[in-house]
């Protein structure tokens, strides 16, 4: 082969390597264009799913592939004929280019469209006939109601739903193209079309959709919470003509819907966030289930309150009546009005949500306008939400376009008058200056609908270096606060710790220098002159505030430019009259001076006013009284004085325990640092400095400019100069020892990192159980009949019930490889659920105890030696006693009739002996390892599968057993029962003794023959098990948490729900072939670096995909191990792909304790006794803990661009897509820009989406809600959250960027 034919091929495979690879990861196939459909086709979700349908079926038939995608072309061109809008023909171009590519499959010759119709109708029966239709739900349904969770339903299901999606399609494309449709096959289509649950898009509860895998909608509380939304009687009547779902009847949000003009699936989205927060709220309320479930009040009133909580607060700080008059007289039906409305402003509110107190406006007068329509008969849109030239009419309802849009309007233009931030603070309006105009009764002319001619809406104009230049004179600035760069900051921000420093400084000083005359008059006039230092300082800070105001005065509100003059002038004059009464106060003669009374009672009254407000203040009481007083003209204007006067941190105090907890830790704190500063820092220099002062012949270079006439003061200067600085400094220090002691003494009390190493994990194995039932568990009645065996029992219970969160966190460790097969093996712990009455720990406790037992069995010369020798190991002495239980429940289960008479007989005889202490004298324990070695040979046998040539060799095993306990082993005498050693005896000699064996089959009898083989085989101590540190740091971790100080646990089904929420906008995703395998300047690839750094994880890797340790990465030959690799260096990256399996972690622990407590039901007794209410198997694929989970936990991940990244094509959005496919709850939400023609002109549009992977892997949209232009007006990280925050849900959101990760513990 010449040199070139072979680069010809190797570019060849490399190619091919590259497309299998890109399928894998979930891109569209060759010849495909699905998921690339431009948004700016209106009807995009109907054209995708033709051409999901269409590559679905195209090796079955080319031909009808061939009439969807012509149909799909068709949809395309009506829906945009000239090809305006952005990336329309480009998907033209391809799909034409996809047809041609199916017809030149086709033998040469014309395509006879007119059958297509018949073709179409043909293969929709054949189609449904080869997937047994008919029987194919039938058969899930069976499957089942077996309750076996197996991967066999899941392929099922799936293929089910692949089905019915396909069929739908074909459906769909009949009807429109065919004028008539038989009527046996309409029907049949109609059927069909019912059953077809994923074609309709849902996130978590499949409100329009009948659908059977999905158990939400079978839980109470999730019906209780629809039915509480529907259409109750007091609403007015919905035109005939409103489309409403054929799967489910009208409701209060679709009332809402119509006479707001909400958008449909911003209306959908809300709906199930509703139900969701009144489903959970009523699971927390433990109610039992009844047969019509019915929505509790106290869950709607919850709800209620939290959710508008914020507009309850800003209706009582504006001294105004909320939209209601008696919230006690207030229906439920018409709260739950309220709450709709209330998420339906939040949901659309896009940019706006910044201004909470904004929404509270909105709110306020959109229910006092629905009032008036509830009102009336017939329900009709409002004026709010209609242009003011079709007012009366239905045409233009829409809530974005009439409330929203004008606010965004001139949010948005300040936002651009910014400069990209690069402005002045002072020159532009921001979110909070906007939302702080809320805080107002001057808000309320802004009207309702919107006065659009306020000057709120004024937009600005910019001027040269960013002054504002308005269409009018009364354009809104600034509100109450403007940033300037200055390093001024560092006395205004920290005016108060500056005051306290230099007075404490100053008192120190004037007692060191007065140590030996405290008591004089004039060490008094001394410390009295701390009134003055504290109005002056304070009177720099009211200086600092003009300067800082600078700038900013025009656009400011009047209100808060007066009060920064007020305190200007208040201090400016406290500072003149204060000192002016201290200096008169030095010159009277005595303390009997009137102006030294004056001084000293203005003084008293100042400080004990602030003293005795500051303690009252700390009152929960007195502080709640003091904010109700804000309405008393004269208190408020003290506090305004005082601070100015916002919405936001009213009400926010501690506790009054917490509070004097803060007080003496701070008061340790400064004890410690101004004991410090005066003993060893002031004290010392006082005798220096007055020699200092005292002397007059110091020579000096400069002795004029430095010491003439002035006591050397530039020398006194220059030694207290480091000491003054050290005091400024050092509390930062005492701080650091006083928070390192008391966290010491906490951490010790509560037993933070009290296992701090492998060691440590062995020693406390046992508290484990315990620990998790107490701090993780929800508890469980204890019910033991027997009080004797109570402890034992307990310990088992406990065992039980931790065994499969403990074997979960271990298979973990597994999946990444962390350890390996035979740590993994030794890690796990035994279900502890079966007939065994003793409590099996975890291999790697009782590894080699019993090859040491066995050795001081034979080393002892008393049984009462080698029982003192084995009990100081607690773990040998549980392996002991599983080994002799185990063996015998082993033995008597596999042998038959003779057989197992023998072994009970041999049983008998060892405990006979150890009640009588003969056990040396019965048994030759120096050769027990001869009956070791035989027994570990048939549980070797035993443990394979059942053959006639391991029959043989069991029987071999079990007679050499017998010789060896026979002849060597047993010296007792066989006078007691007589006739059962005959019987056995005459059995061995007629060579039937072990000739019936009954194999274990069992799942738990095989668990039990392995585990007995491993503790005879296990030779080497497990003390460094794992060796992986990330794992031991893991298990450390986990086992650390069992001792911590936590709110008693609840059921899945009463626990808060939650969601968690990571922006992305461009970072790797998932690394590439080529990005790891890239060599740098140095020759290093980023996979060489991983292996290099992490060998053992490399090893475990390749185990765990079958392959050699010592394979390389140009081994890995087929798609799935290319795959594997990819993600074994991504998880070991800063990727997005680590990020979320940390996070679906916490789906999966959800599953987990769902499916068990669901198991384990409310039958107390038998959760108790383990009868397999603990298995864990199967849990993962359990309709009923999926949905339990969704409920409980969301997980949005908010991709910014990741709709311009499909477009483009770019790998991070195919990682992506794959992301999607290997975690079903994971939902991505991003922002879609789409062009569109209006008027001749390109119009751009923004819509938020959010969209999960179908059954068929790709995307599937689920909600898209269009913006009212472009979100990103300020940072692009918040503004990337906020648009996707109305996807959430639960009553809390974490935010985890996605550099960062999570282990399951």
């Amino acid at each position: 082969m010449s040199r070139a034919e072979s680069l010809w091929e190797r570019l060849v495979n490399a190619a091919l390597v590259r497309d299998r690879t890109g399928a894998a990861a979930g891109g569209p196939g060759q010849g495909s264009i699905v998921n690339y459909v431009p948004s700016s086709l209106s009807n995009n979700r109907d054209i995708d799913a033709i051409l999901r349908a269409a590559d679905e079926i195209q090796d079955e038939d080319p031909n009808i592939a061939r009439i969807l995608c012509e149909h799909g072309y068709s949809l395309a061109q009506n829906l945009d004929p000239n090809s305006e809008g952005r990336g329309v023909l480009q998907f033209k171009t391809g799909l034409m280019s996809v047809i041609k590519q199916k017809l030149a499959k086709r033998e040469v010759g014309t395509i006879d469209r007119s059958n297509d119709i018949i073709r179409l109708q043909e293969f929709y029966r054949l189609y449904r006939e080869k997937n047994n239709v008919d029987t194919l739900k039938e058969e899930e349904k069976q499957l089942r109601e077996s309750g076996a969770f197996t991967d066999e339903l899941e392929r099922k299901t799936v293929k089910r739903k692949r089905v019915f999606a396909t069929l739908k399609v074909l459906g769909n494309v009949l009807e429109q193209l065919a004028k008539e449709i038989p009527d046996e096959l309409k029907h049949v289509i109609d059927s069909d079309a019912a059953m077809s649950e994923d074609t309709i898009a849902y996130n978590i509860v499949p409100l329009d959709a009948p659908v059977t895998t999905n158990a939400t909608t079978a839980f109470p509380e999730v019906q209780a919470a629809v039915a509480a939304l529907k259409y109750f009687p007091g609403l007015p009547k919905l035109p005939a003509d409103f489309p409403i779902p054929a799967t489910r009847n009208a409701d209060m949000l679709d009332f809402l819907h119509y006479i707001f003009g909400f958008q449909k699936d911003s209306v959908s989205n809300q709906r199930e966030h509703i139900v969701l927060l009144l489903a959970n709220e009523q699971s927390r309320l433990s109610i039992p289930e009844e047969t019509e479930p019915k929505l509790d009040d106290g869950a709607v009133r919850t709800v209620f309150l939290k959710s508008l909580d914020n507009y309850i607060k800003w209706c009582d700080y504006l001294c105004i009546q909320p939209a209601w008059s008696n919230l006690e007289a207030i229906s439920g039906e018409k709260k739950l009005l309220f709450l709709s409305l209330y998420f339906l402003i939040w949901g659309e509110a896009s940019n706006i949500r910044f201004l909470p107190e904004c929404l509270c406006y909105i709110f306020h007068h959109m229910v006092r306008e629905m009032d008036e329509i509830l009102r009336q008969q017939v329900a009709r849109p409002a004026e709010s939400c209609m242009p003011v030239d079709s007012r009366g009419s239905d045409d233009g309802v829409s809530f974005l376009d009439h409330v929203i849009a004008p606010l965004y309007g001139v949010i948005s233009a300040e936002a651009f008058n910014n400069d990209n931030g690069r402005a002045p603070h002072s020159a532009w309006r921001n979110y909070d200056d906007f939302n702080e105009y809320f805080w107002s009764l001057h808000s309320f002319e802004l009207g309702w609908p919107w006065r659009t001619s306020s000057s709120f809406f004024q937009k600005p104009i910019p001027r040269k270096k960013y002054e504002l230049k308005t269409g009018r004179a009364t354009h809104r600035g600034k509100t109450s606060f403007v940033e300037h760069r200055t390093f001024l900051h560092l006395y205004h921000s920290f005016h108060r710790l500056w005051i306290f420093l230099v007075m404490m400084f100053q008192a120190l000083a004037i007692i060191a220098f007065n140590k030996d005359d405290l008591a004089s008059r004039q060490t008094l006039l001394e410390l009295l002159s701390l009134g003055p230092t504290f109005v002056v300082m304070k009177f720099s800070e009211s200086v600092l505030d003009v300067i800082m105001m600078y700038g900013a005065y025009s656009t400011t509100r009047r209100l808060a430019v007066s009060r920064i003059f007020l305190r200007f002038i208040w201090f400016g004059l406290a500072s003149v009259f204060i000192t002016f009464l201290y200096v008169s106060a030095l010159r009277a003669p005595n303390s009997d001076s009137p102006l030294f009374k004056l001084y000293v009672i203005v003084i008293a009254i100042y400080g004990g006013v602030q003293f005795f407000f500051s303690i009252l203040m700390r009152i929960p009481t007195c502080h709640n009284i003091a904010n109700k007083c804000d309405r008393w003209p004269v208190i408020r204007f003290f506090k305004w004085m005082r601070q100015e006067r916002h919405y936001v941190g009213r009400g926010m105090y501690e506790r009054t325990s917490d509070f004097i907890k803060y007080l003496l830790f701070w008061l340790v704190v400064l004890s410690a640092k101004f004991s410090f500063a005066y003993f060893l820092q002031i004290e010392p220099l006082v005798g220096p400095t007055r020699m200092i002062v005292k002397q007059n012949n110091i020579p000096y270079s400069w002795h004029d400019f430095v010491s003439r006439k002035n006591y050397n003061a530039l020398t006194v200067a220059s030694l207290w100069a480091p000491v003054v600085a050290i005091y400024l400094l050092d509390i930062h220090i005492f701080y650091t020892l006083v928070s390192a002691f008391l966290g010491f003494l906490l951490g010790a009390r509560d037993r933070l990192g009290e296992i701090r190493s492998l060691e440590a994990i062995h020693k406390q194995f046992e508290e484990f159980p315990g620990a998790f039932m107490k701090a993780l568990h929800v508890p469980l009645t204890n019910q033991t009949s027997d009080p004797s065996h109570q402890a034992v029992d307990k310990n088992k219970v406990d065992a039980a019930h931790f065994a499969p969160f403990w074997n979960q966190i271990i298979k973990s460790l597994r999946e990444e490889d962390y350890i390996t097969d035979f740590e993994m093996d030794l890690l796990l712990m035994p279900k502890n659920s079966g007939r065994l009455q003793l409590v099996q720990w975890p291999l790697f406790l009782l590894s080699s105890k019993i090859l040491l037992a066995k050795e001081i069995a034979a080393e002892s010369n008393s049984q009462e030696e080698i029982l003192e020798r084995i009990e100081r190991d607690d773990y040998m002495k549980y392996a002991v006693e599983e080994v002799y239980h185990t063996l015998k429940f082993v033995l008597t289960e596999t042998l038959e009739d003779e057989g197992r008479t023998w072994v009970e007989r041999i049983y008998e005889v060892i405990q006979a002996s150890l009640k009588e202490r003969t056990i040396h004298h019965d048994f030759q324990l120096n050769k027990l390892s001869l009956a070791i070695t035989r027994v570990t040979a048939l549980l070797g046998i035993l443990k394979e599968n059942e053959t006639p040539e391991h029959a043989k060799g069991a029987v071999k095993a079990l007679q050499d057993l017998y010789d060896v306990m026979r002849l060597d082993i047993l010296t007792f005498n066989m006078r007691g029962h007589y006739e059962s050693w005959n019987r056995i005896t005459q059995a061995w000699n007629e060579g039937r003794l072990f000739s019936k064996l009954k194999w274990p089959k069992d799942p738990e009898m095989k668990a039990l023959v392995k585990r007995l083989y491993s503790l005879f085989t296990i030779k080497d101590s497990a003390a460094h098990v794992p060796r992986n540190l990330e794992a031991r740091r893991r298990l450390q971790f986990f086992t650390n948490s069992l001792f911590m100080d936590v709110p008693p646990p609840k059921s899945v089904r009463q626990m808060l729900s939650f969601s968690v929420f990571t922006p992305y906008y461009s970072e790797v995703v998932l690394y590439s072939m080529a990005e790891l395998t890239k060599r740098n300047e140095d020759g290093i690839s980023i996979l060489f670096y991983l292996q290099k750094i992490y060998p053992d994880e490399w090893k475990n890797f390749l185990a765990r995909i079958g392959r050699d340790e010592n394979a390389l990465e140009g081994d890995l030959d087929n798609e799935r191990d290319i795959l594997e690799l990819r993600f074994w260096a991504s998880y070991r990256g800063q990727t997005l792909a680590r990020t979320v399996r940390g996070m679906m972690y916490y789906r999966k622990a959800l599953m987990l304790q769902s499916y068990l407590e669901r198991k384990a039901g409310k039958d107390v007794e038998s959760a108790r006794n383990g009868n397999d209410t603990t298995d864990a198997g199967g849990f993962e694929l359990s309709p009923e803990a999926r949905s339990q989970a969704d409920l409980k936990f969301t997980y949005v991940v908010t991709c910014q661009i990741y709709g311009r990244q499909k477009e483009e094509q770019k790998p991070q959005a195919v990682d992506i897509a794959l992301l999607m496919q290997r975690n079903e709850a994971l939902r991505i939400a991003y922002i879609d820009v789409v062009d569109t023609p209006k008027e001749g002109k390109s119009h751009t549009e923004y819509y938020s989406k959010l969209v999960k992977a179908d059954i068929s892997g790709k995307d599937k949209e689920i909600y898209s809600i269009k913006l009212p232009g472009d979100p990103k007006l300020g940072e692009g990280k918040p503004e990337n959250q906020n648009h996707a925050i109305v996807f959430t849900r639960g009553n809390a959101i974490q935010t985890i960027d996605m550099n960062q990760r999570m282990f399951p513990n």
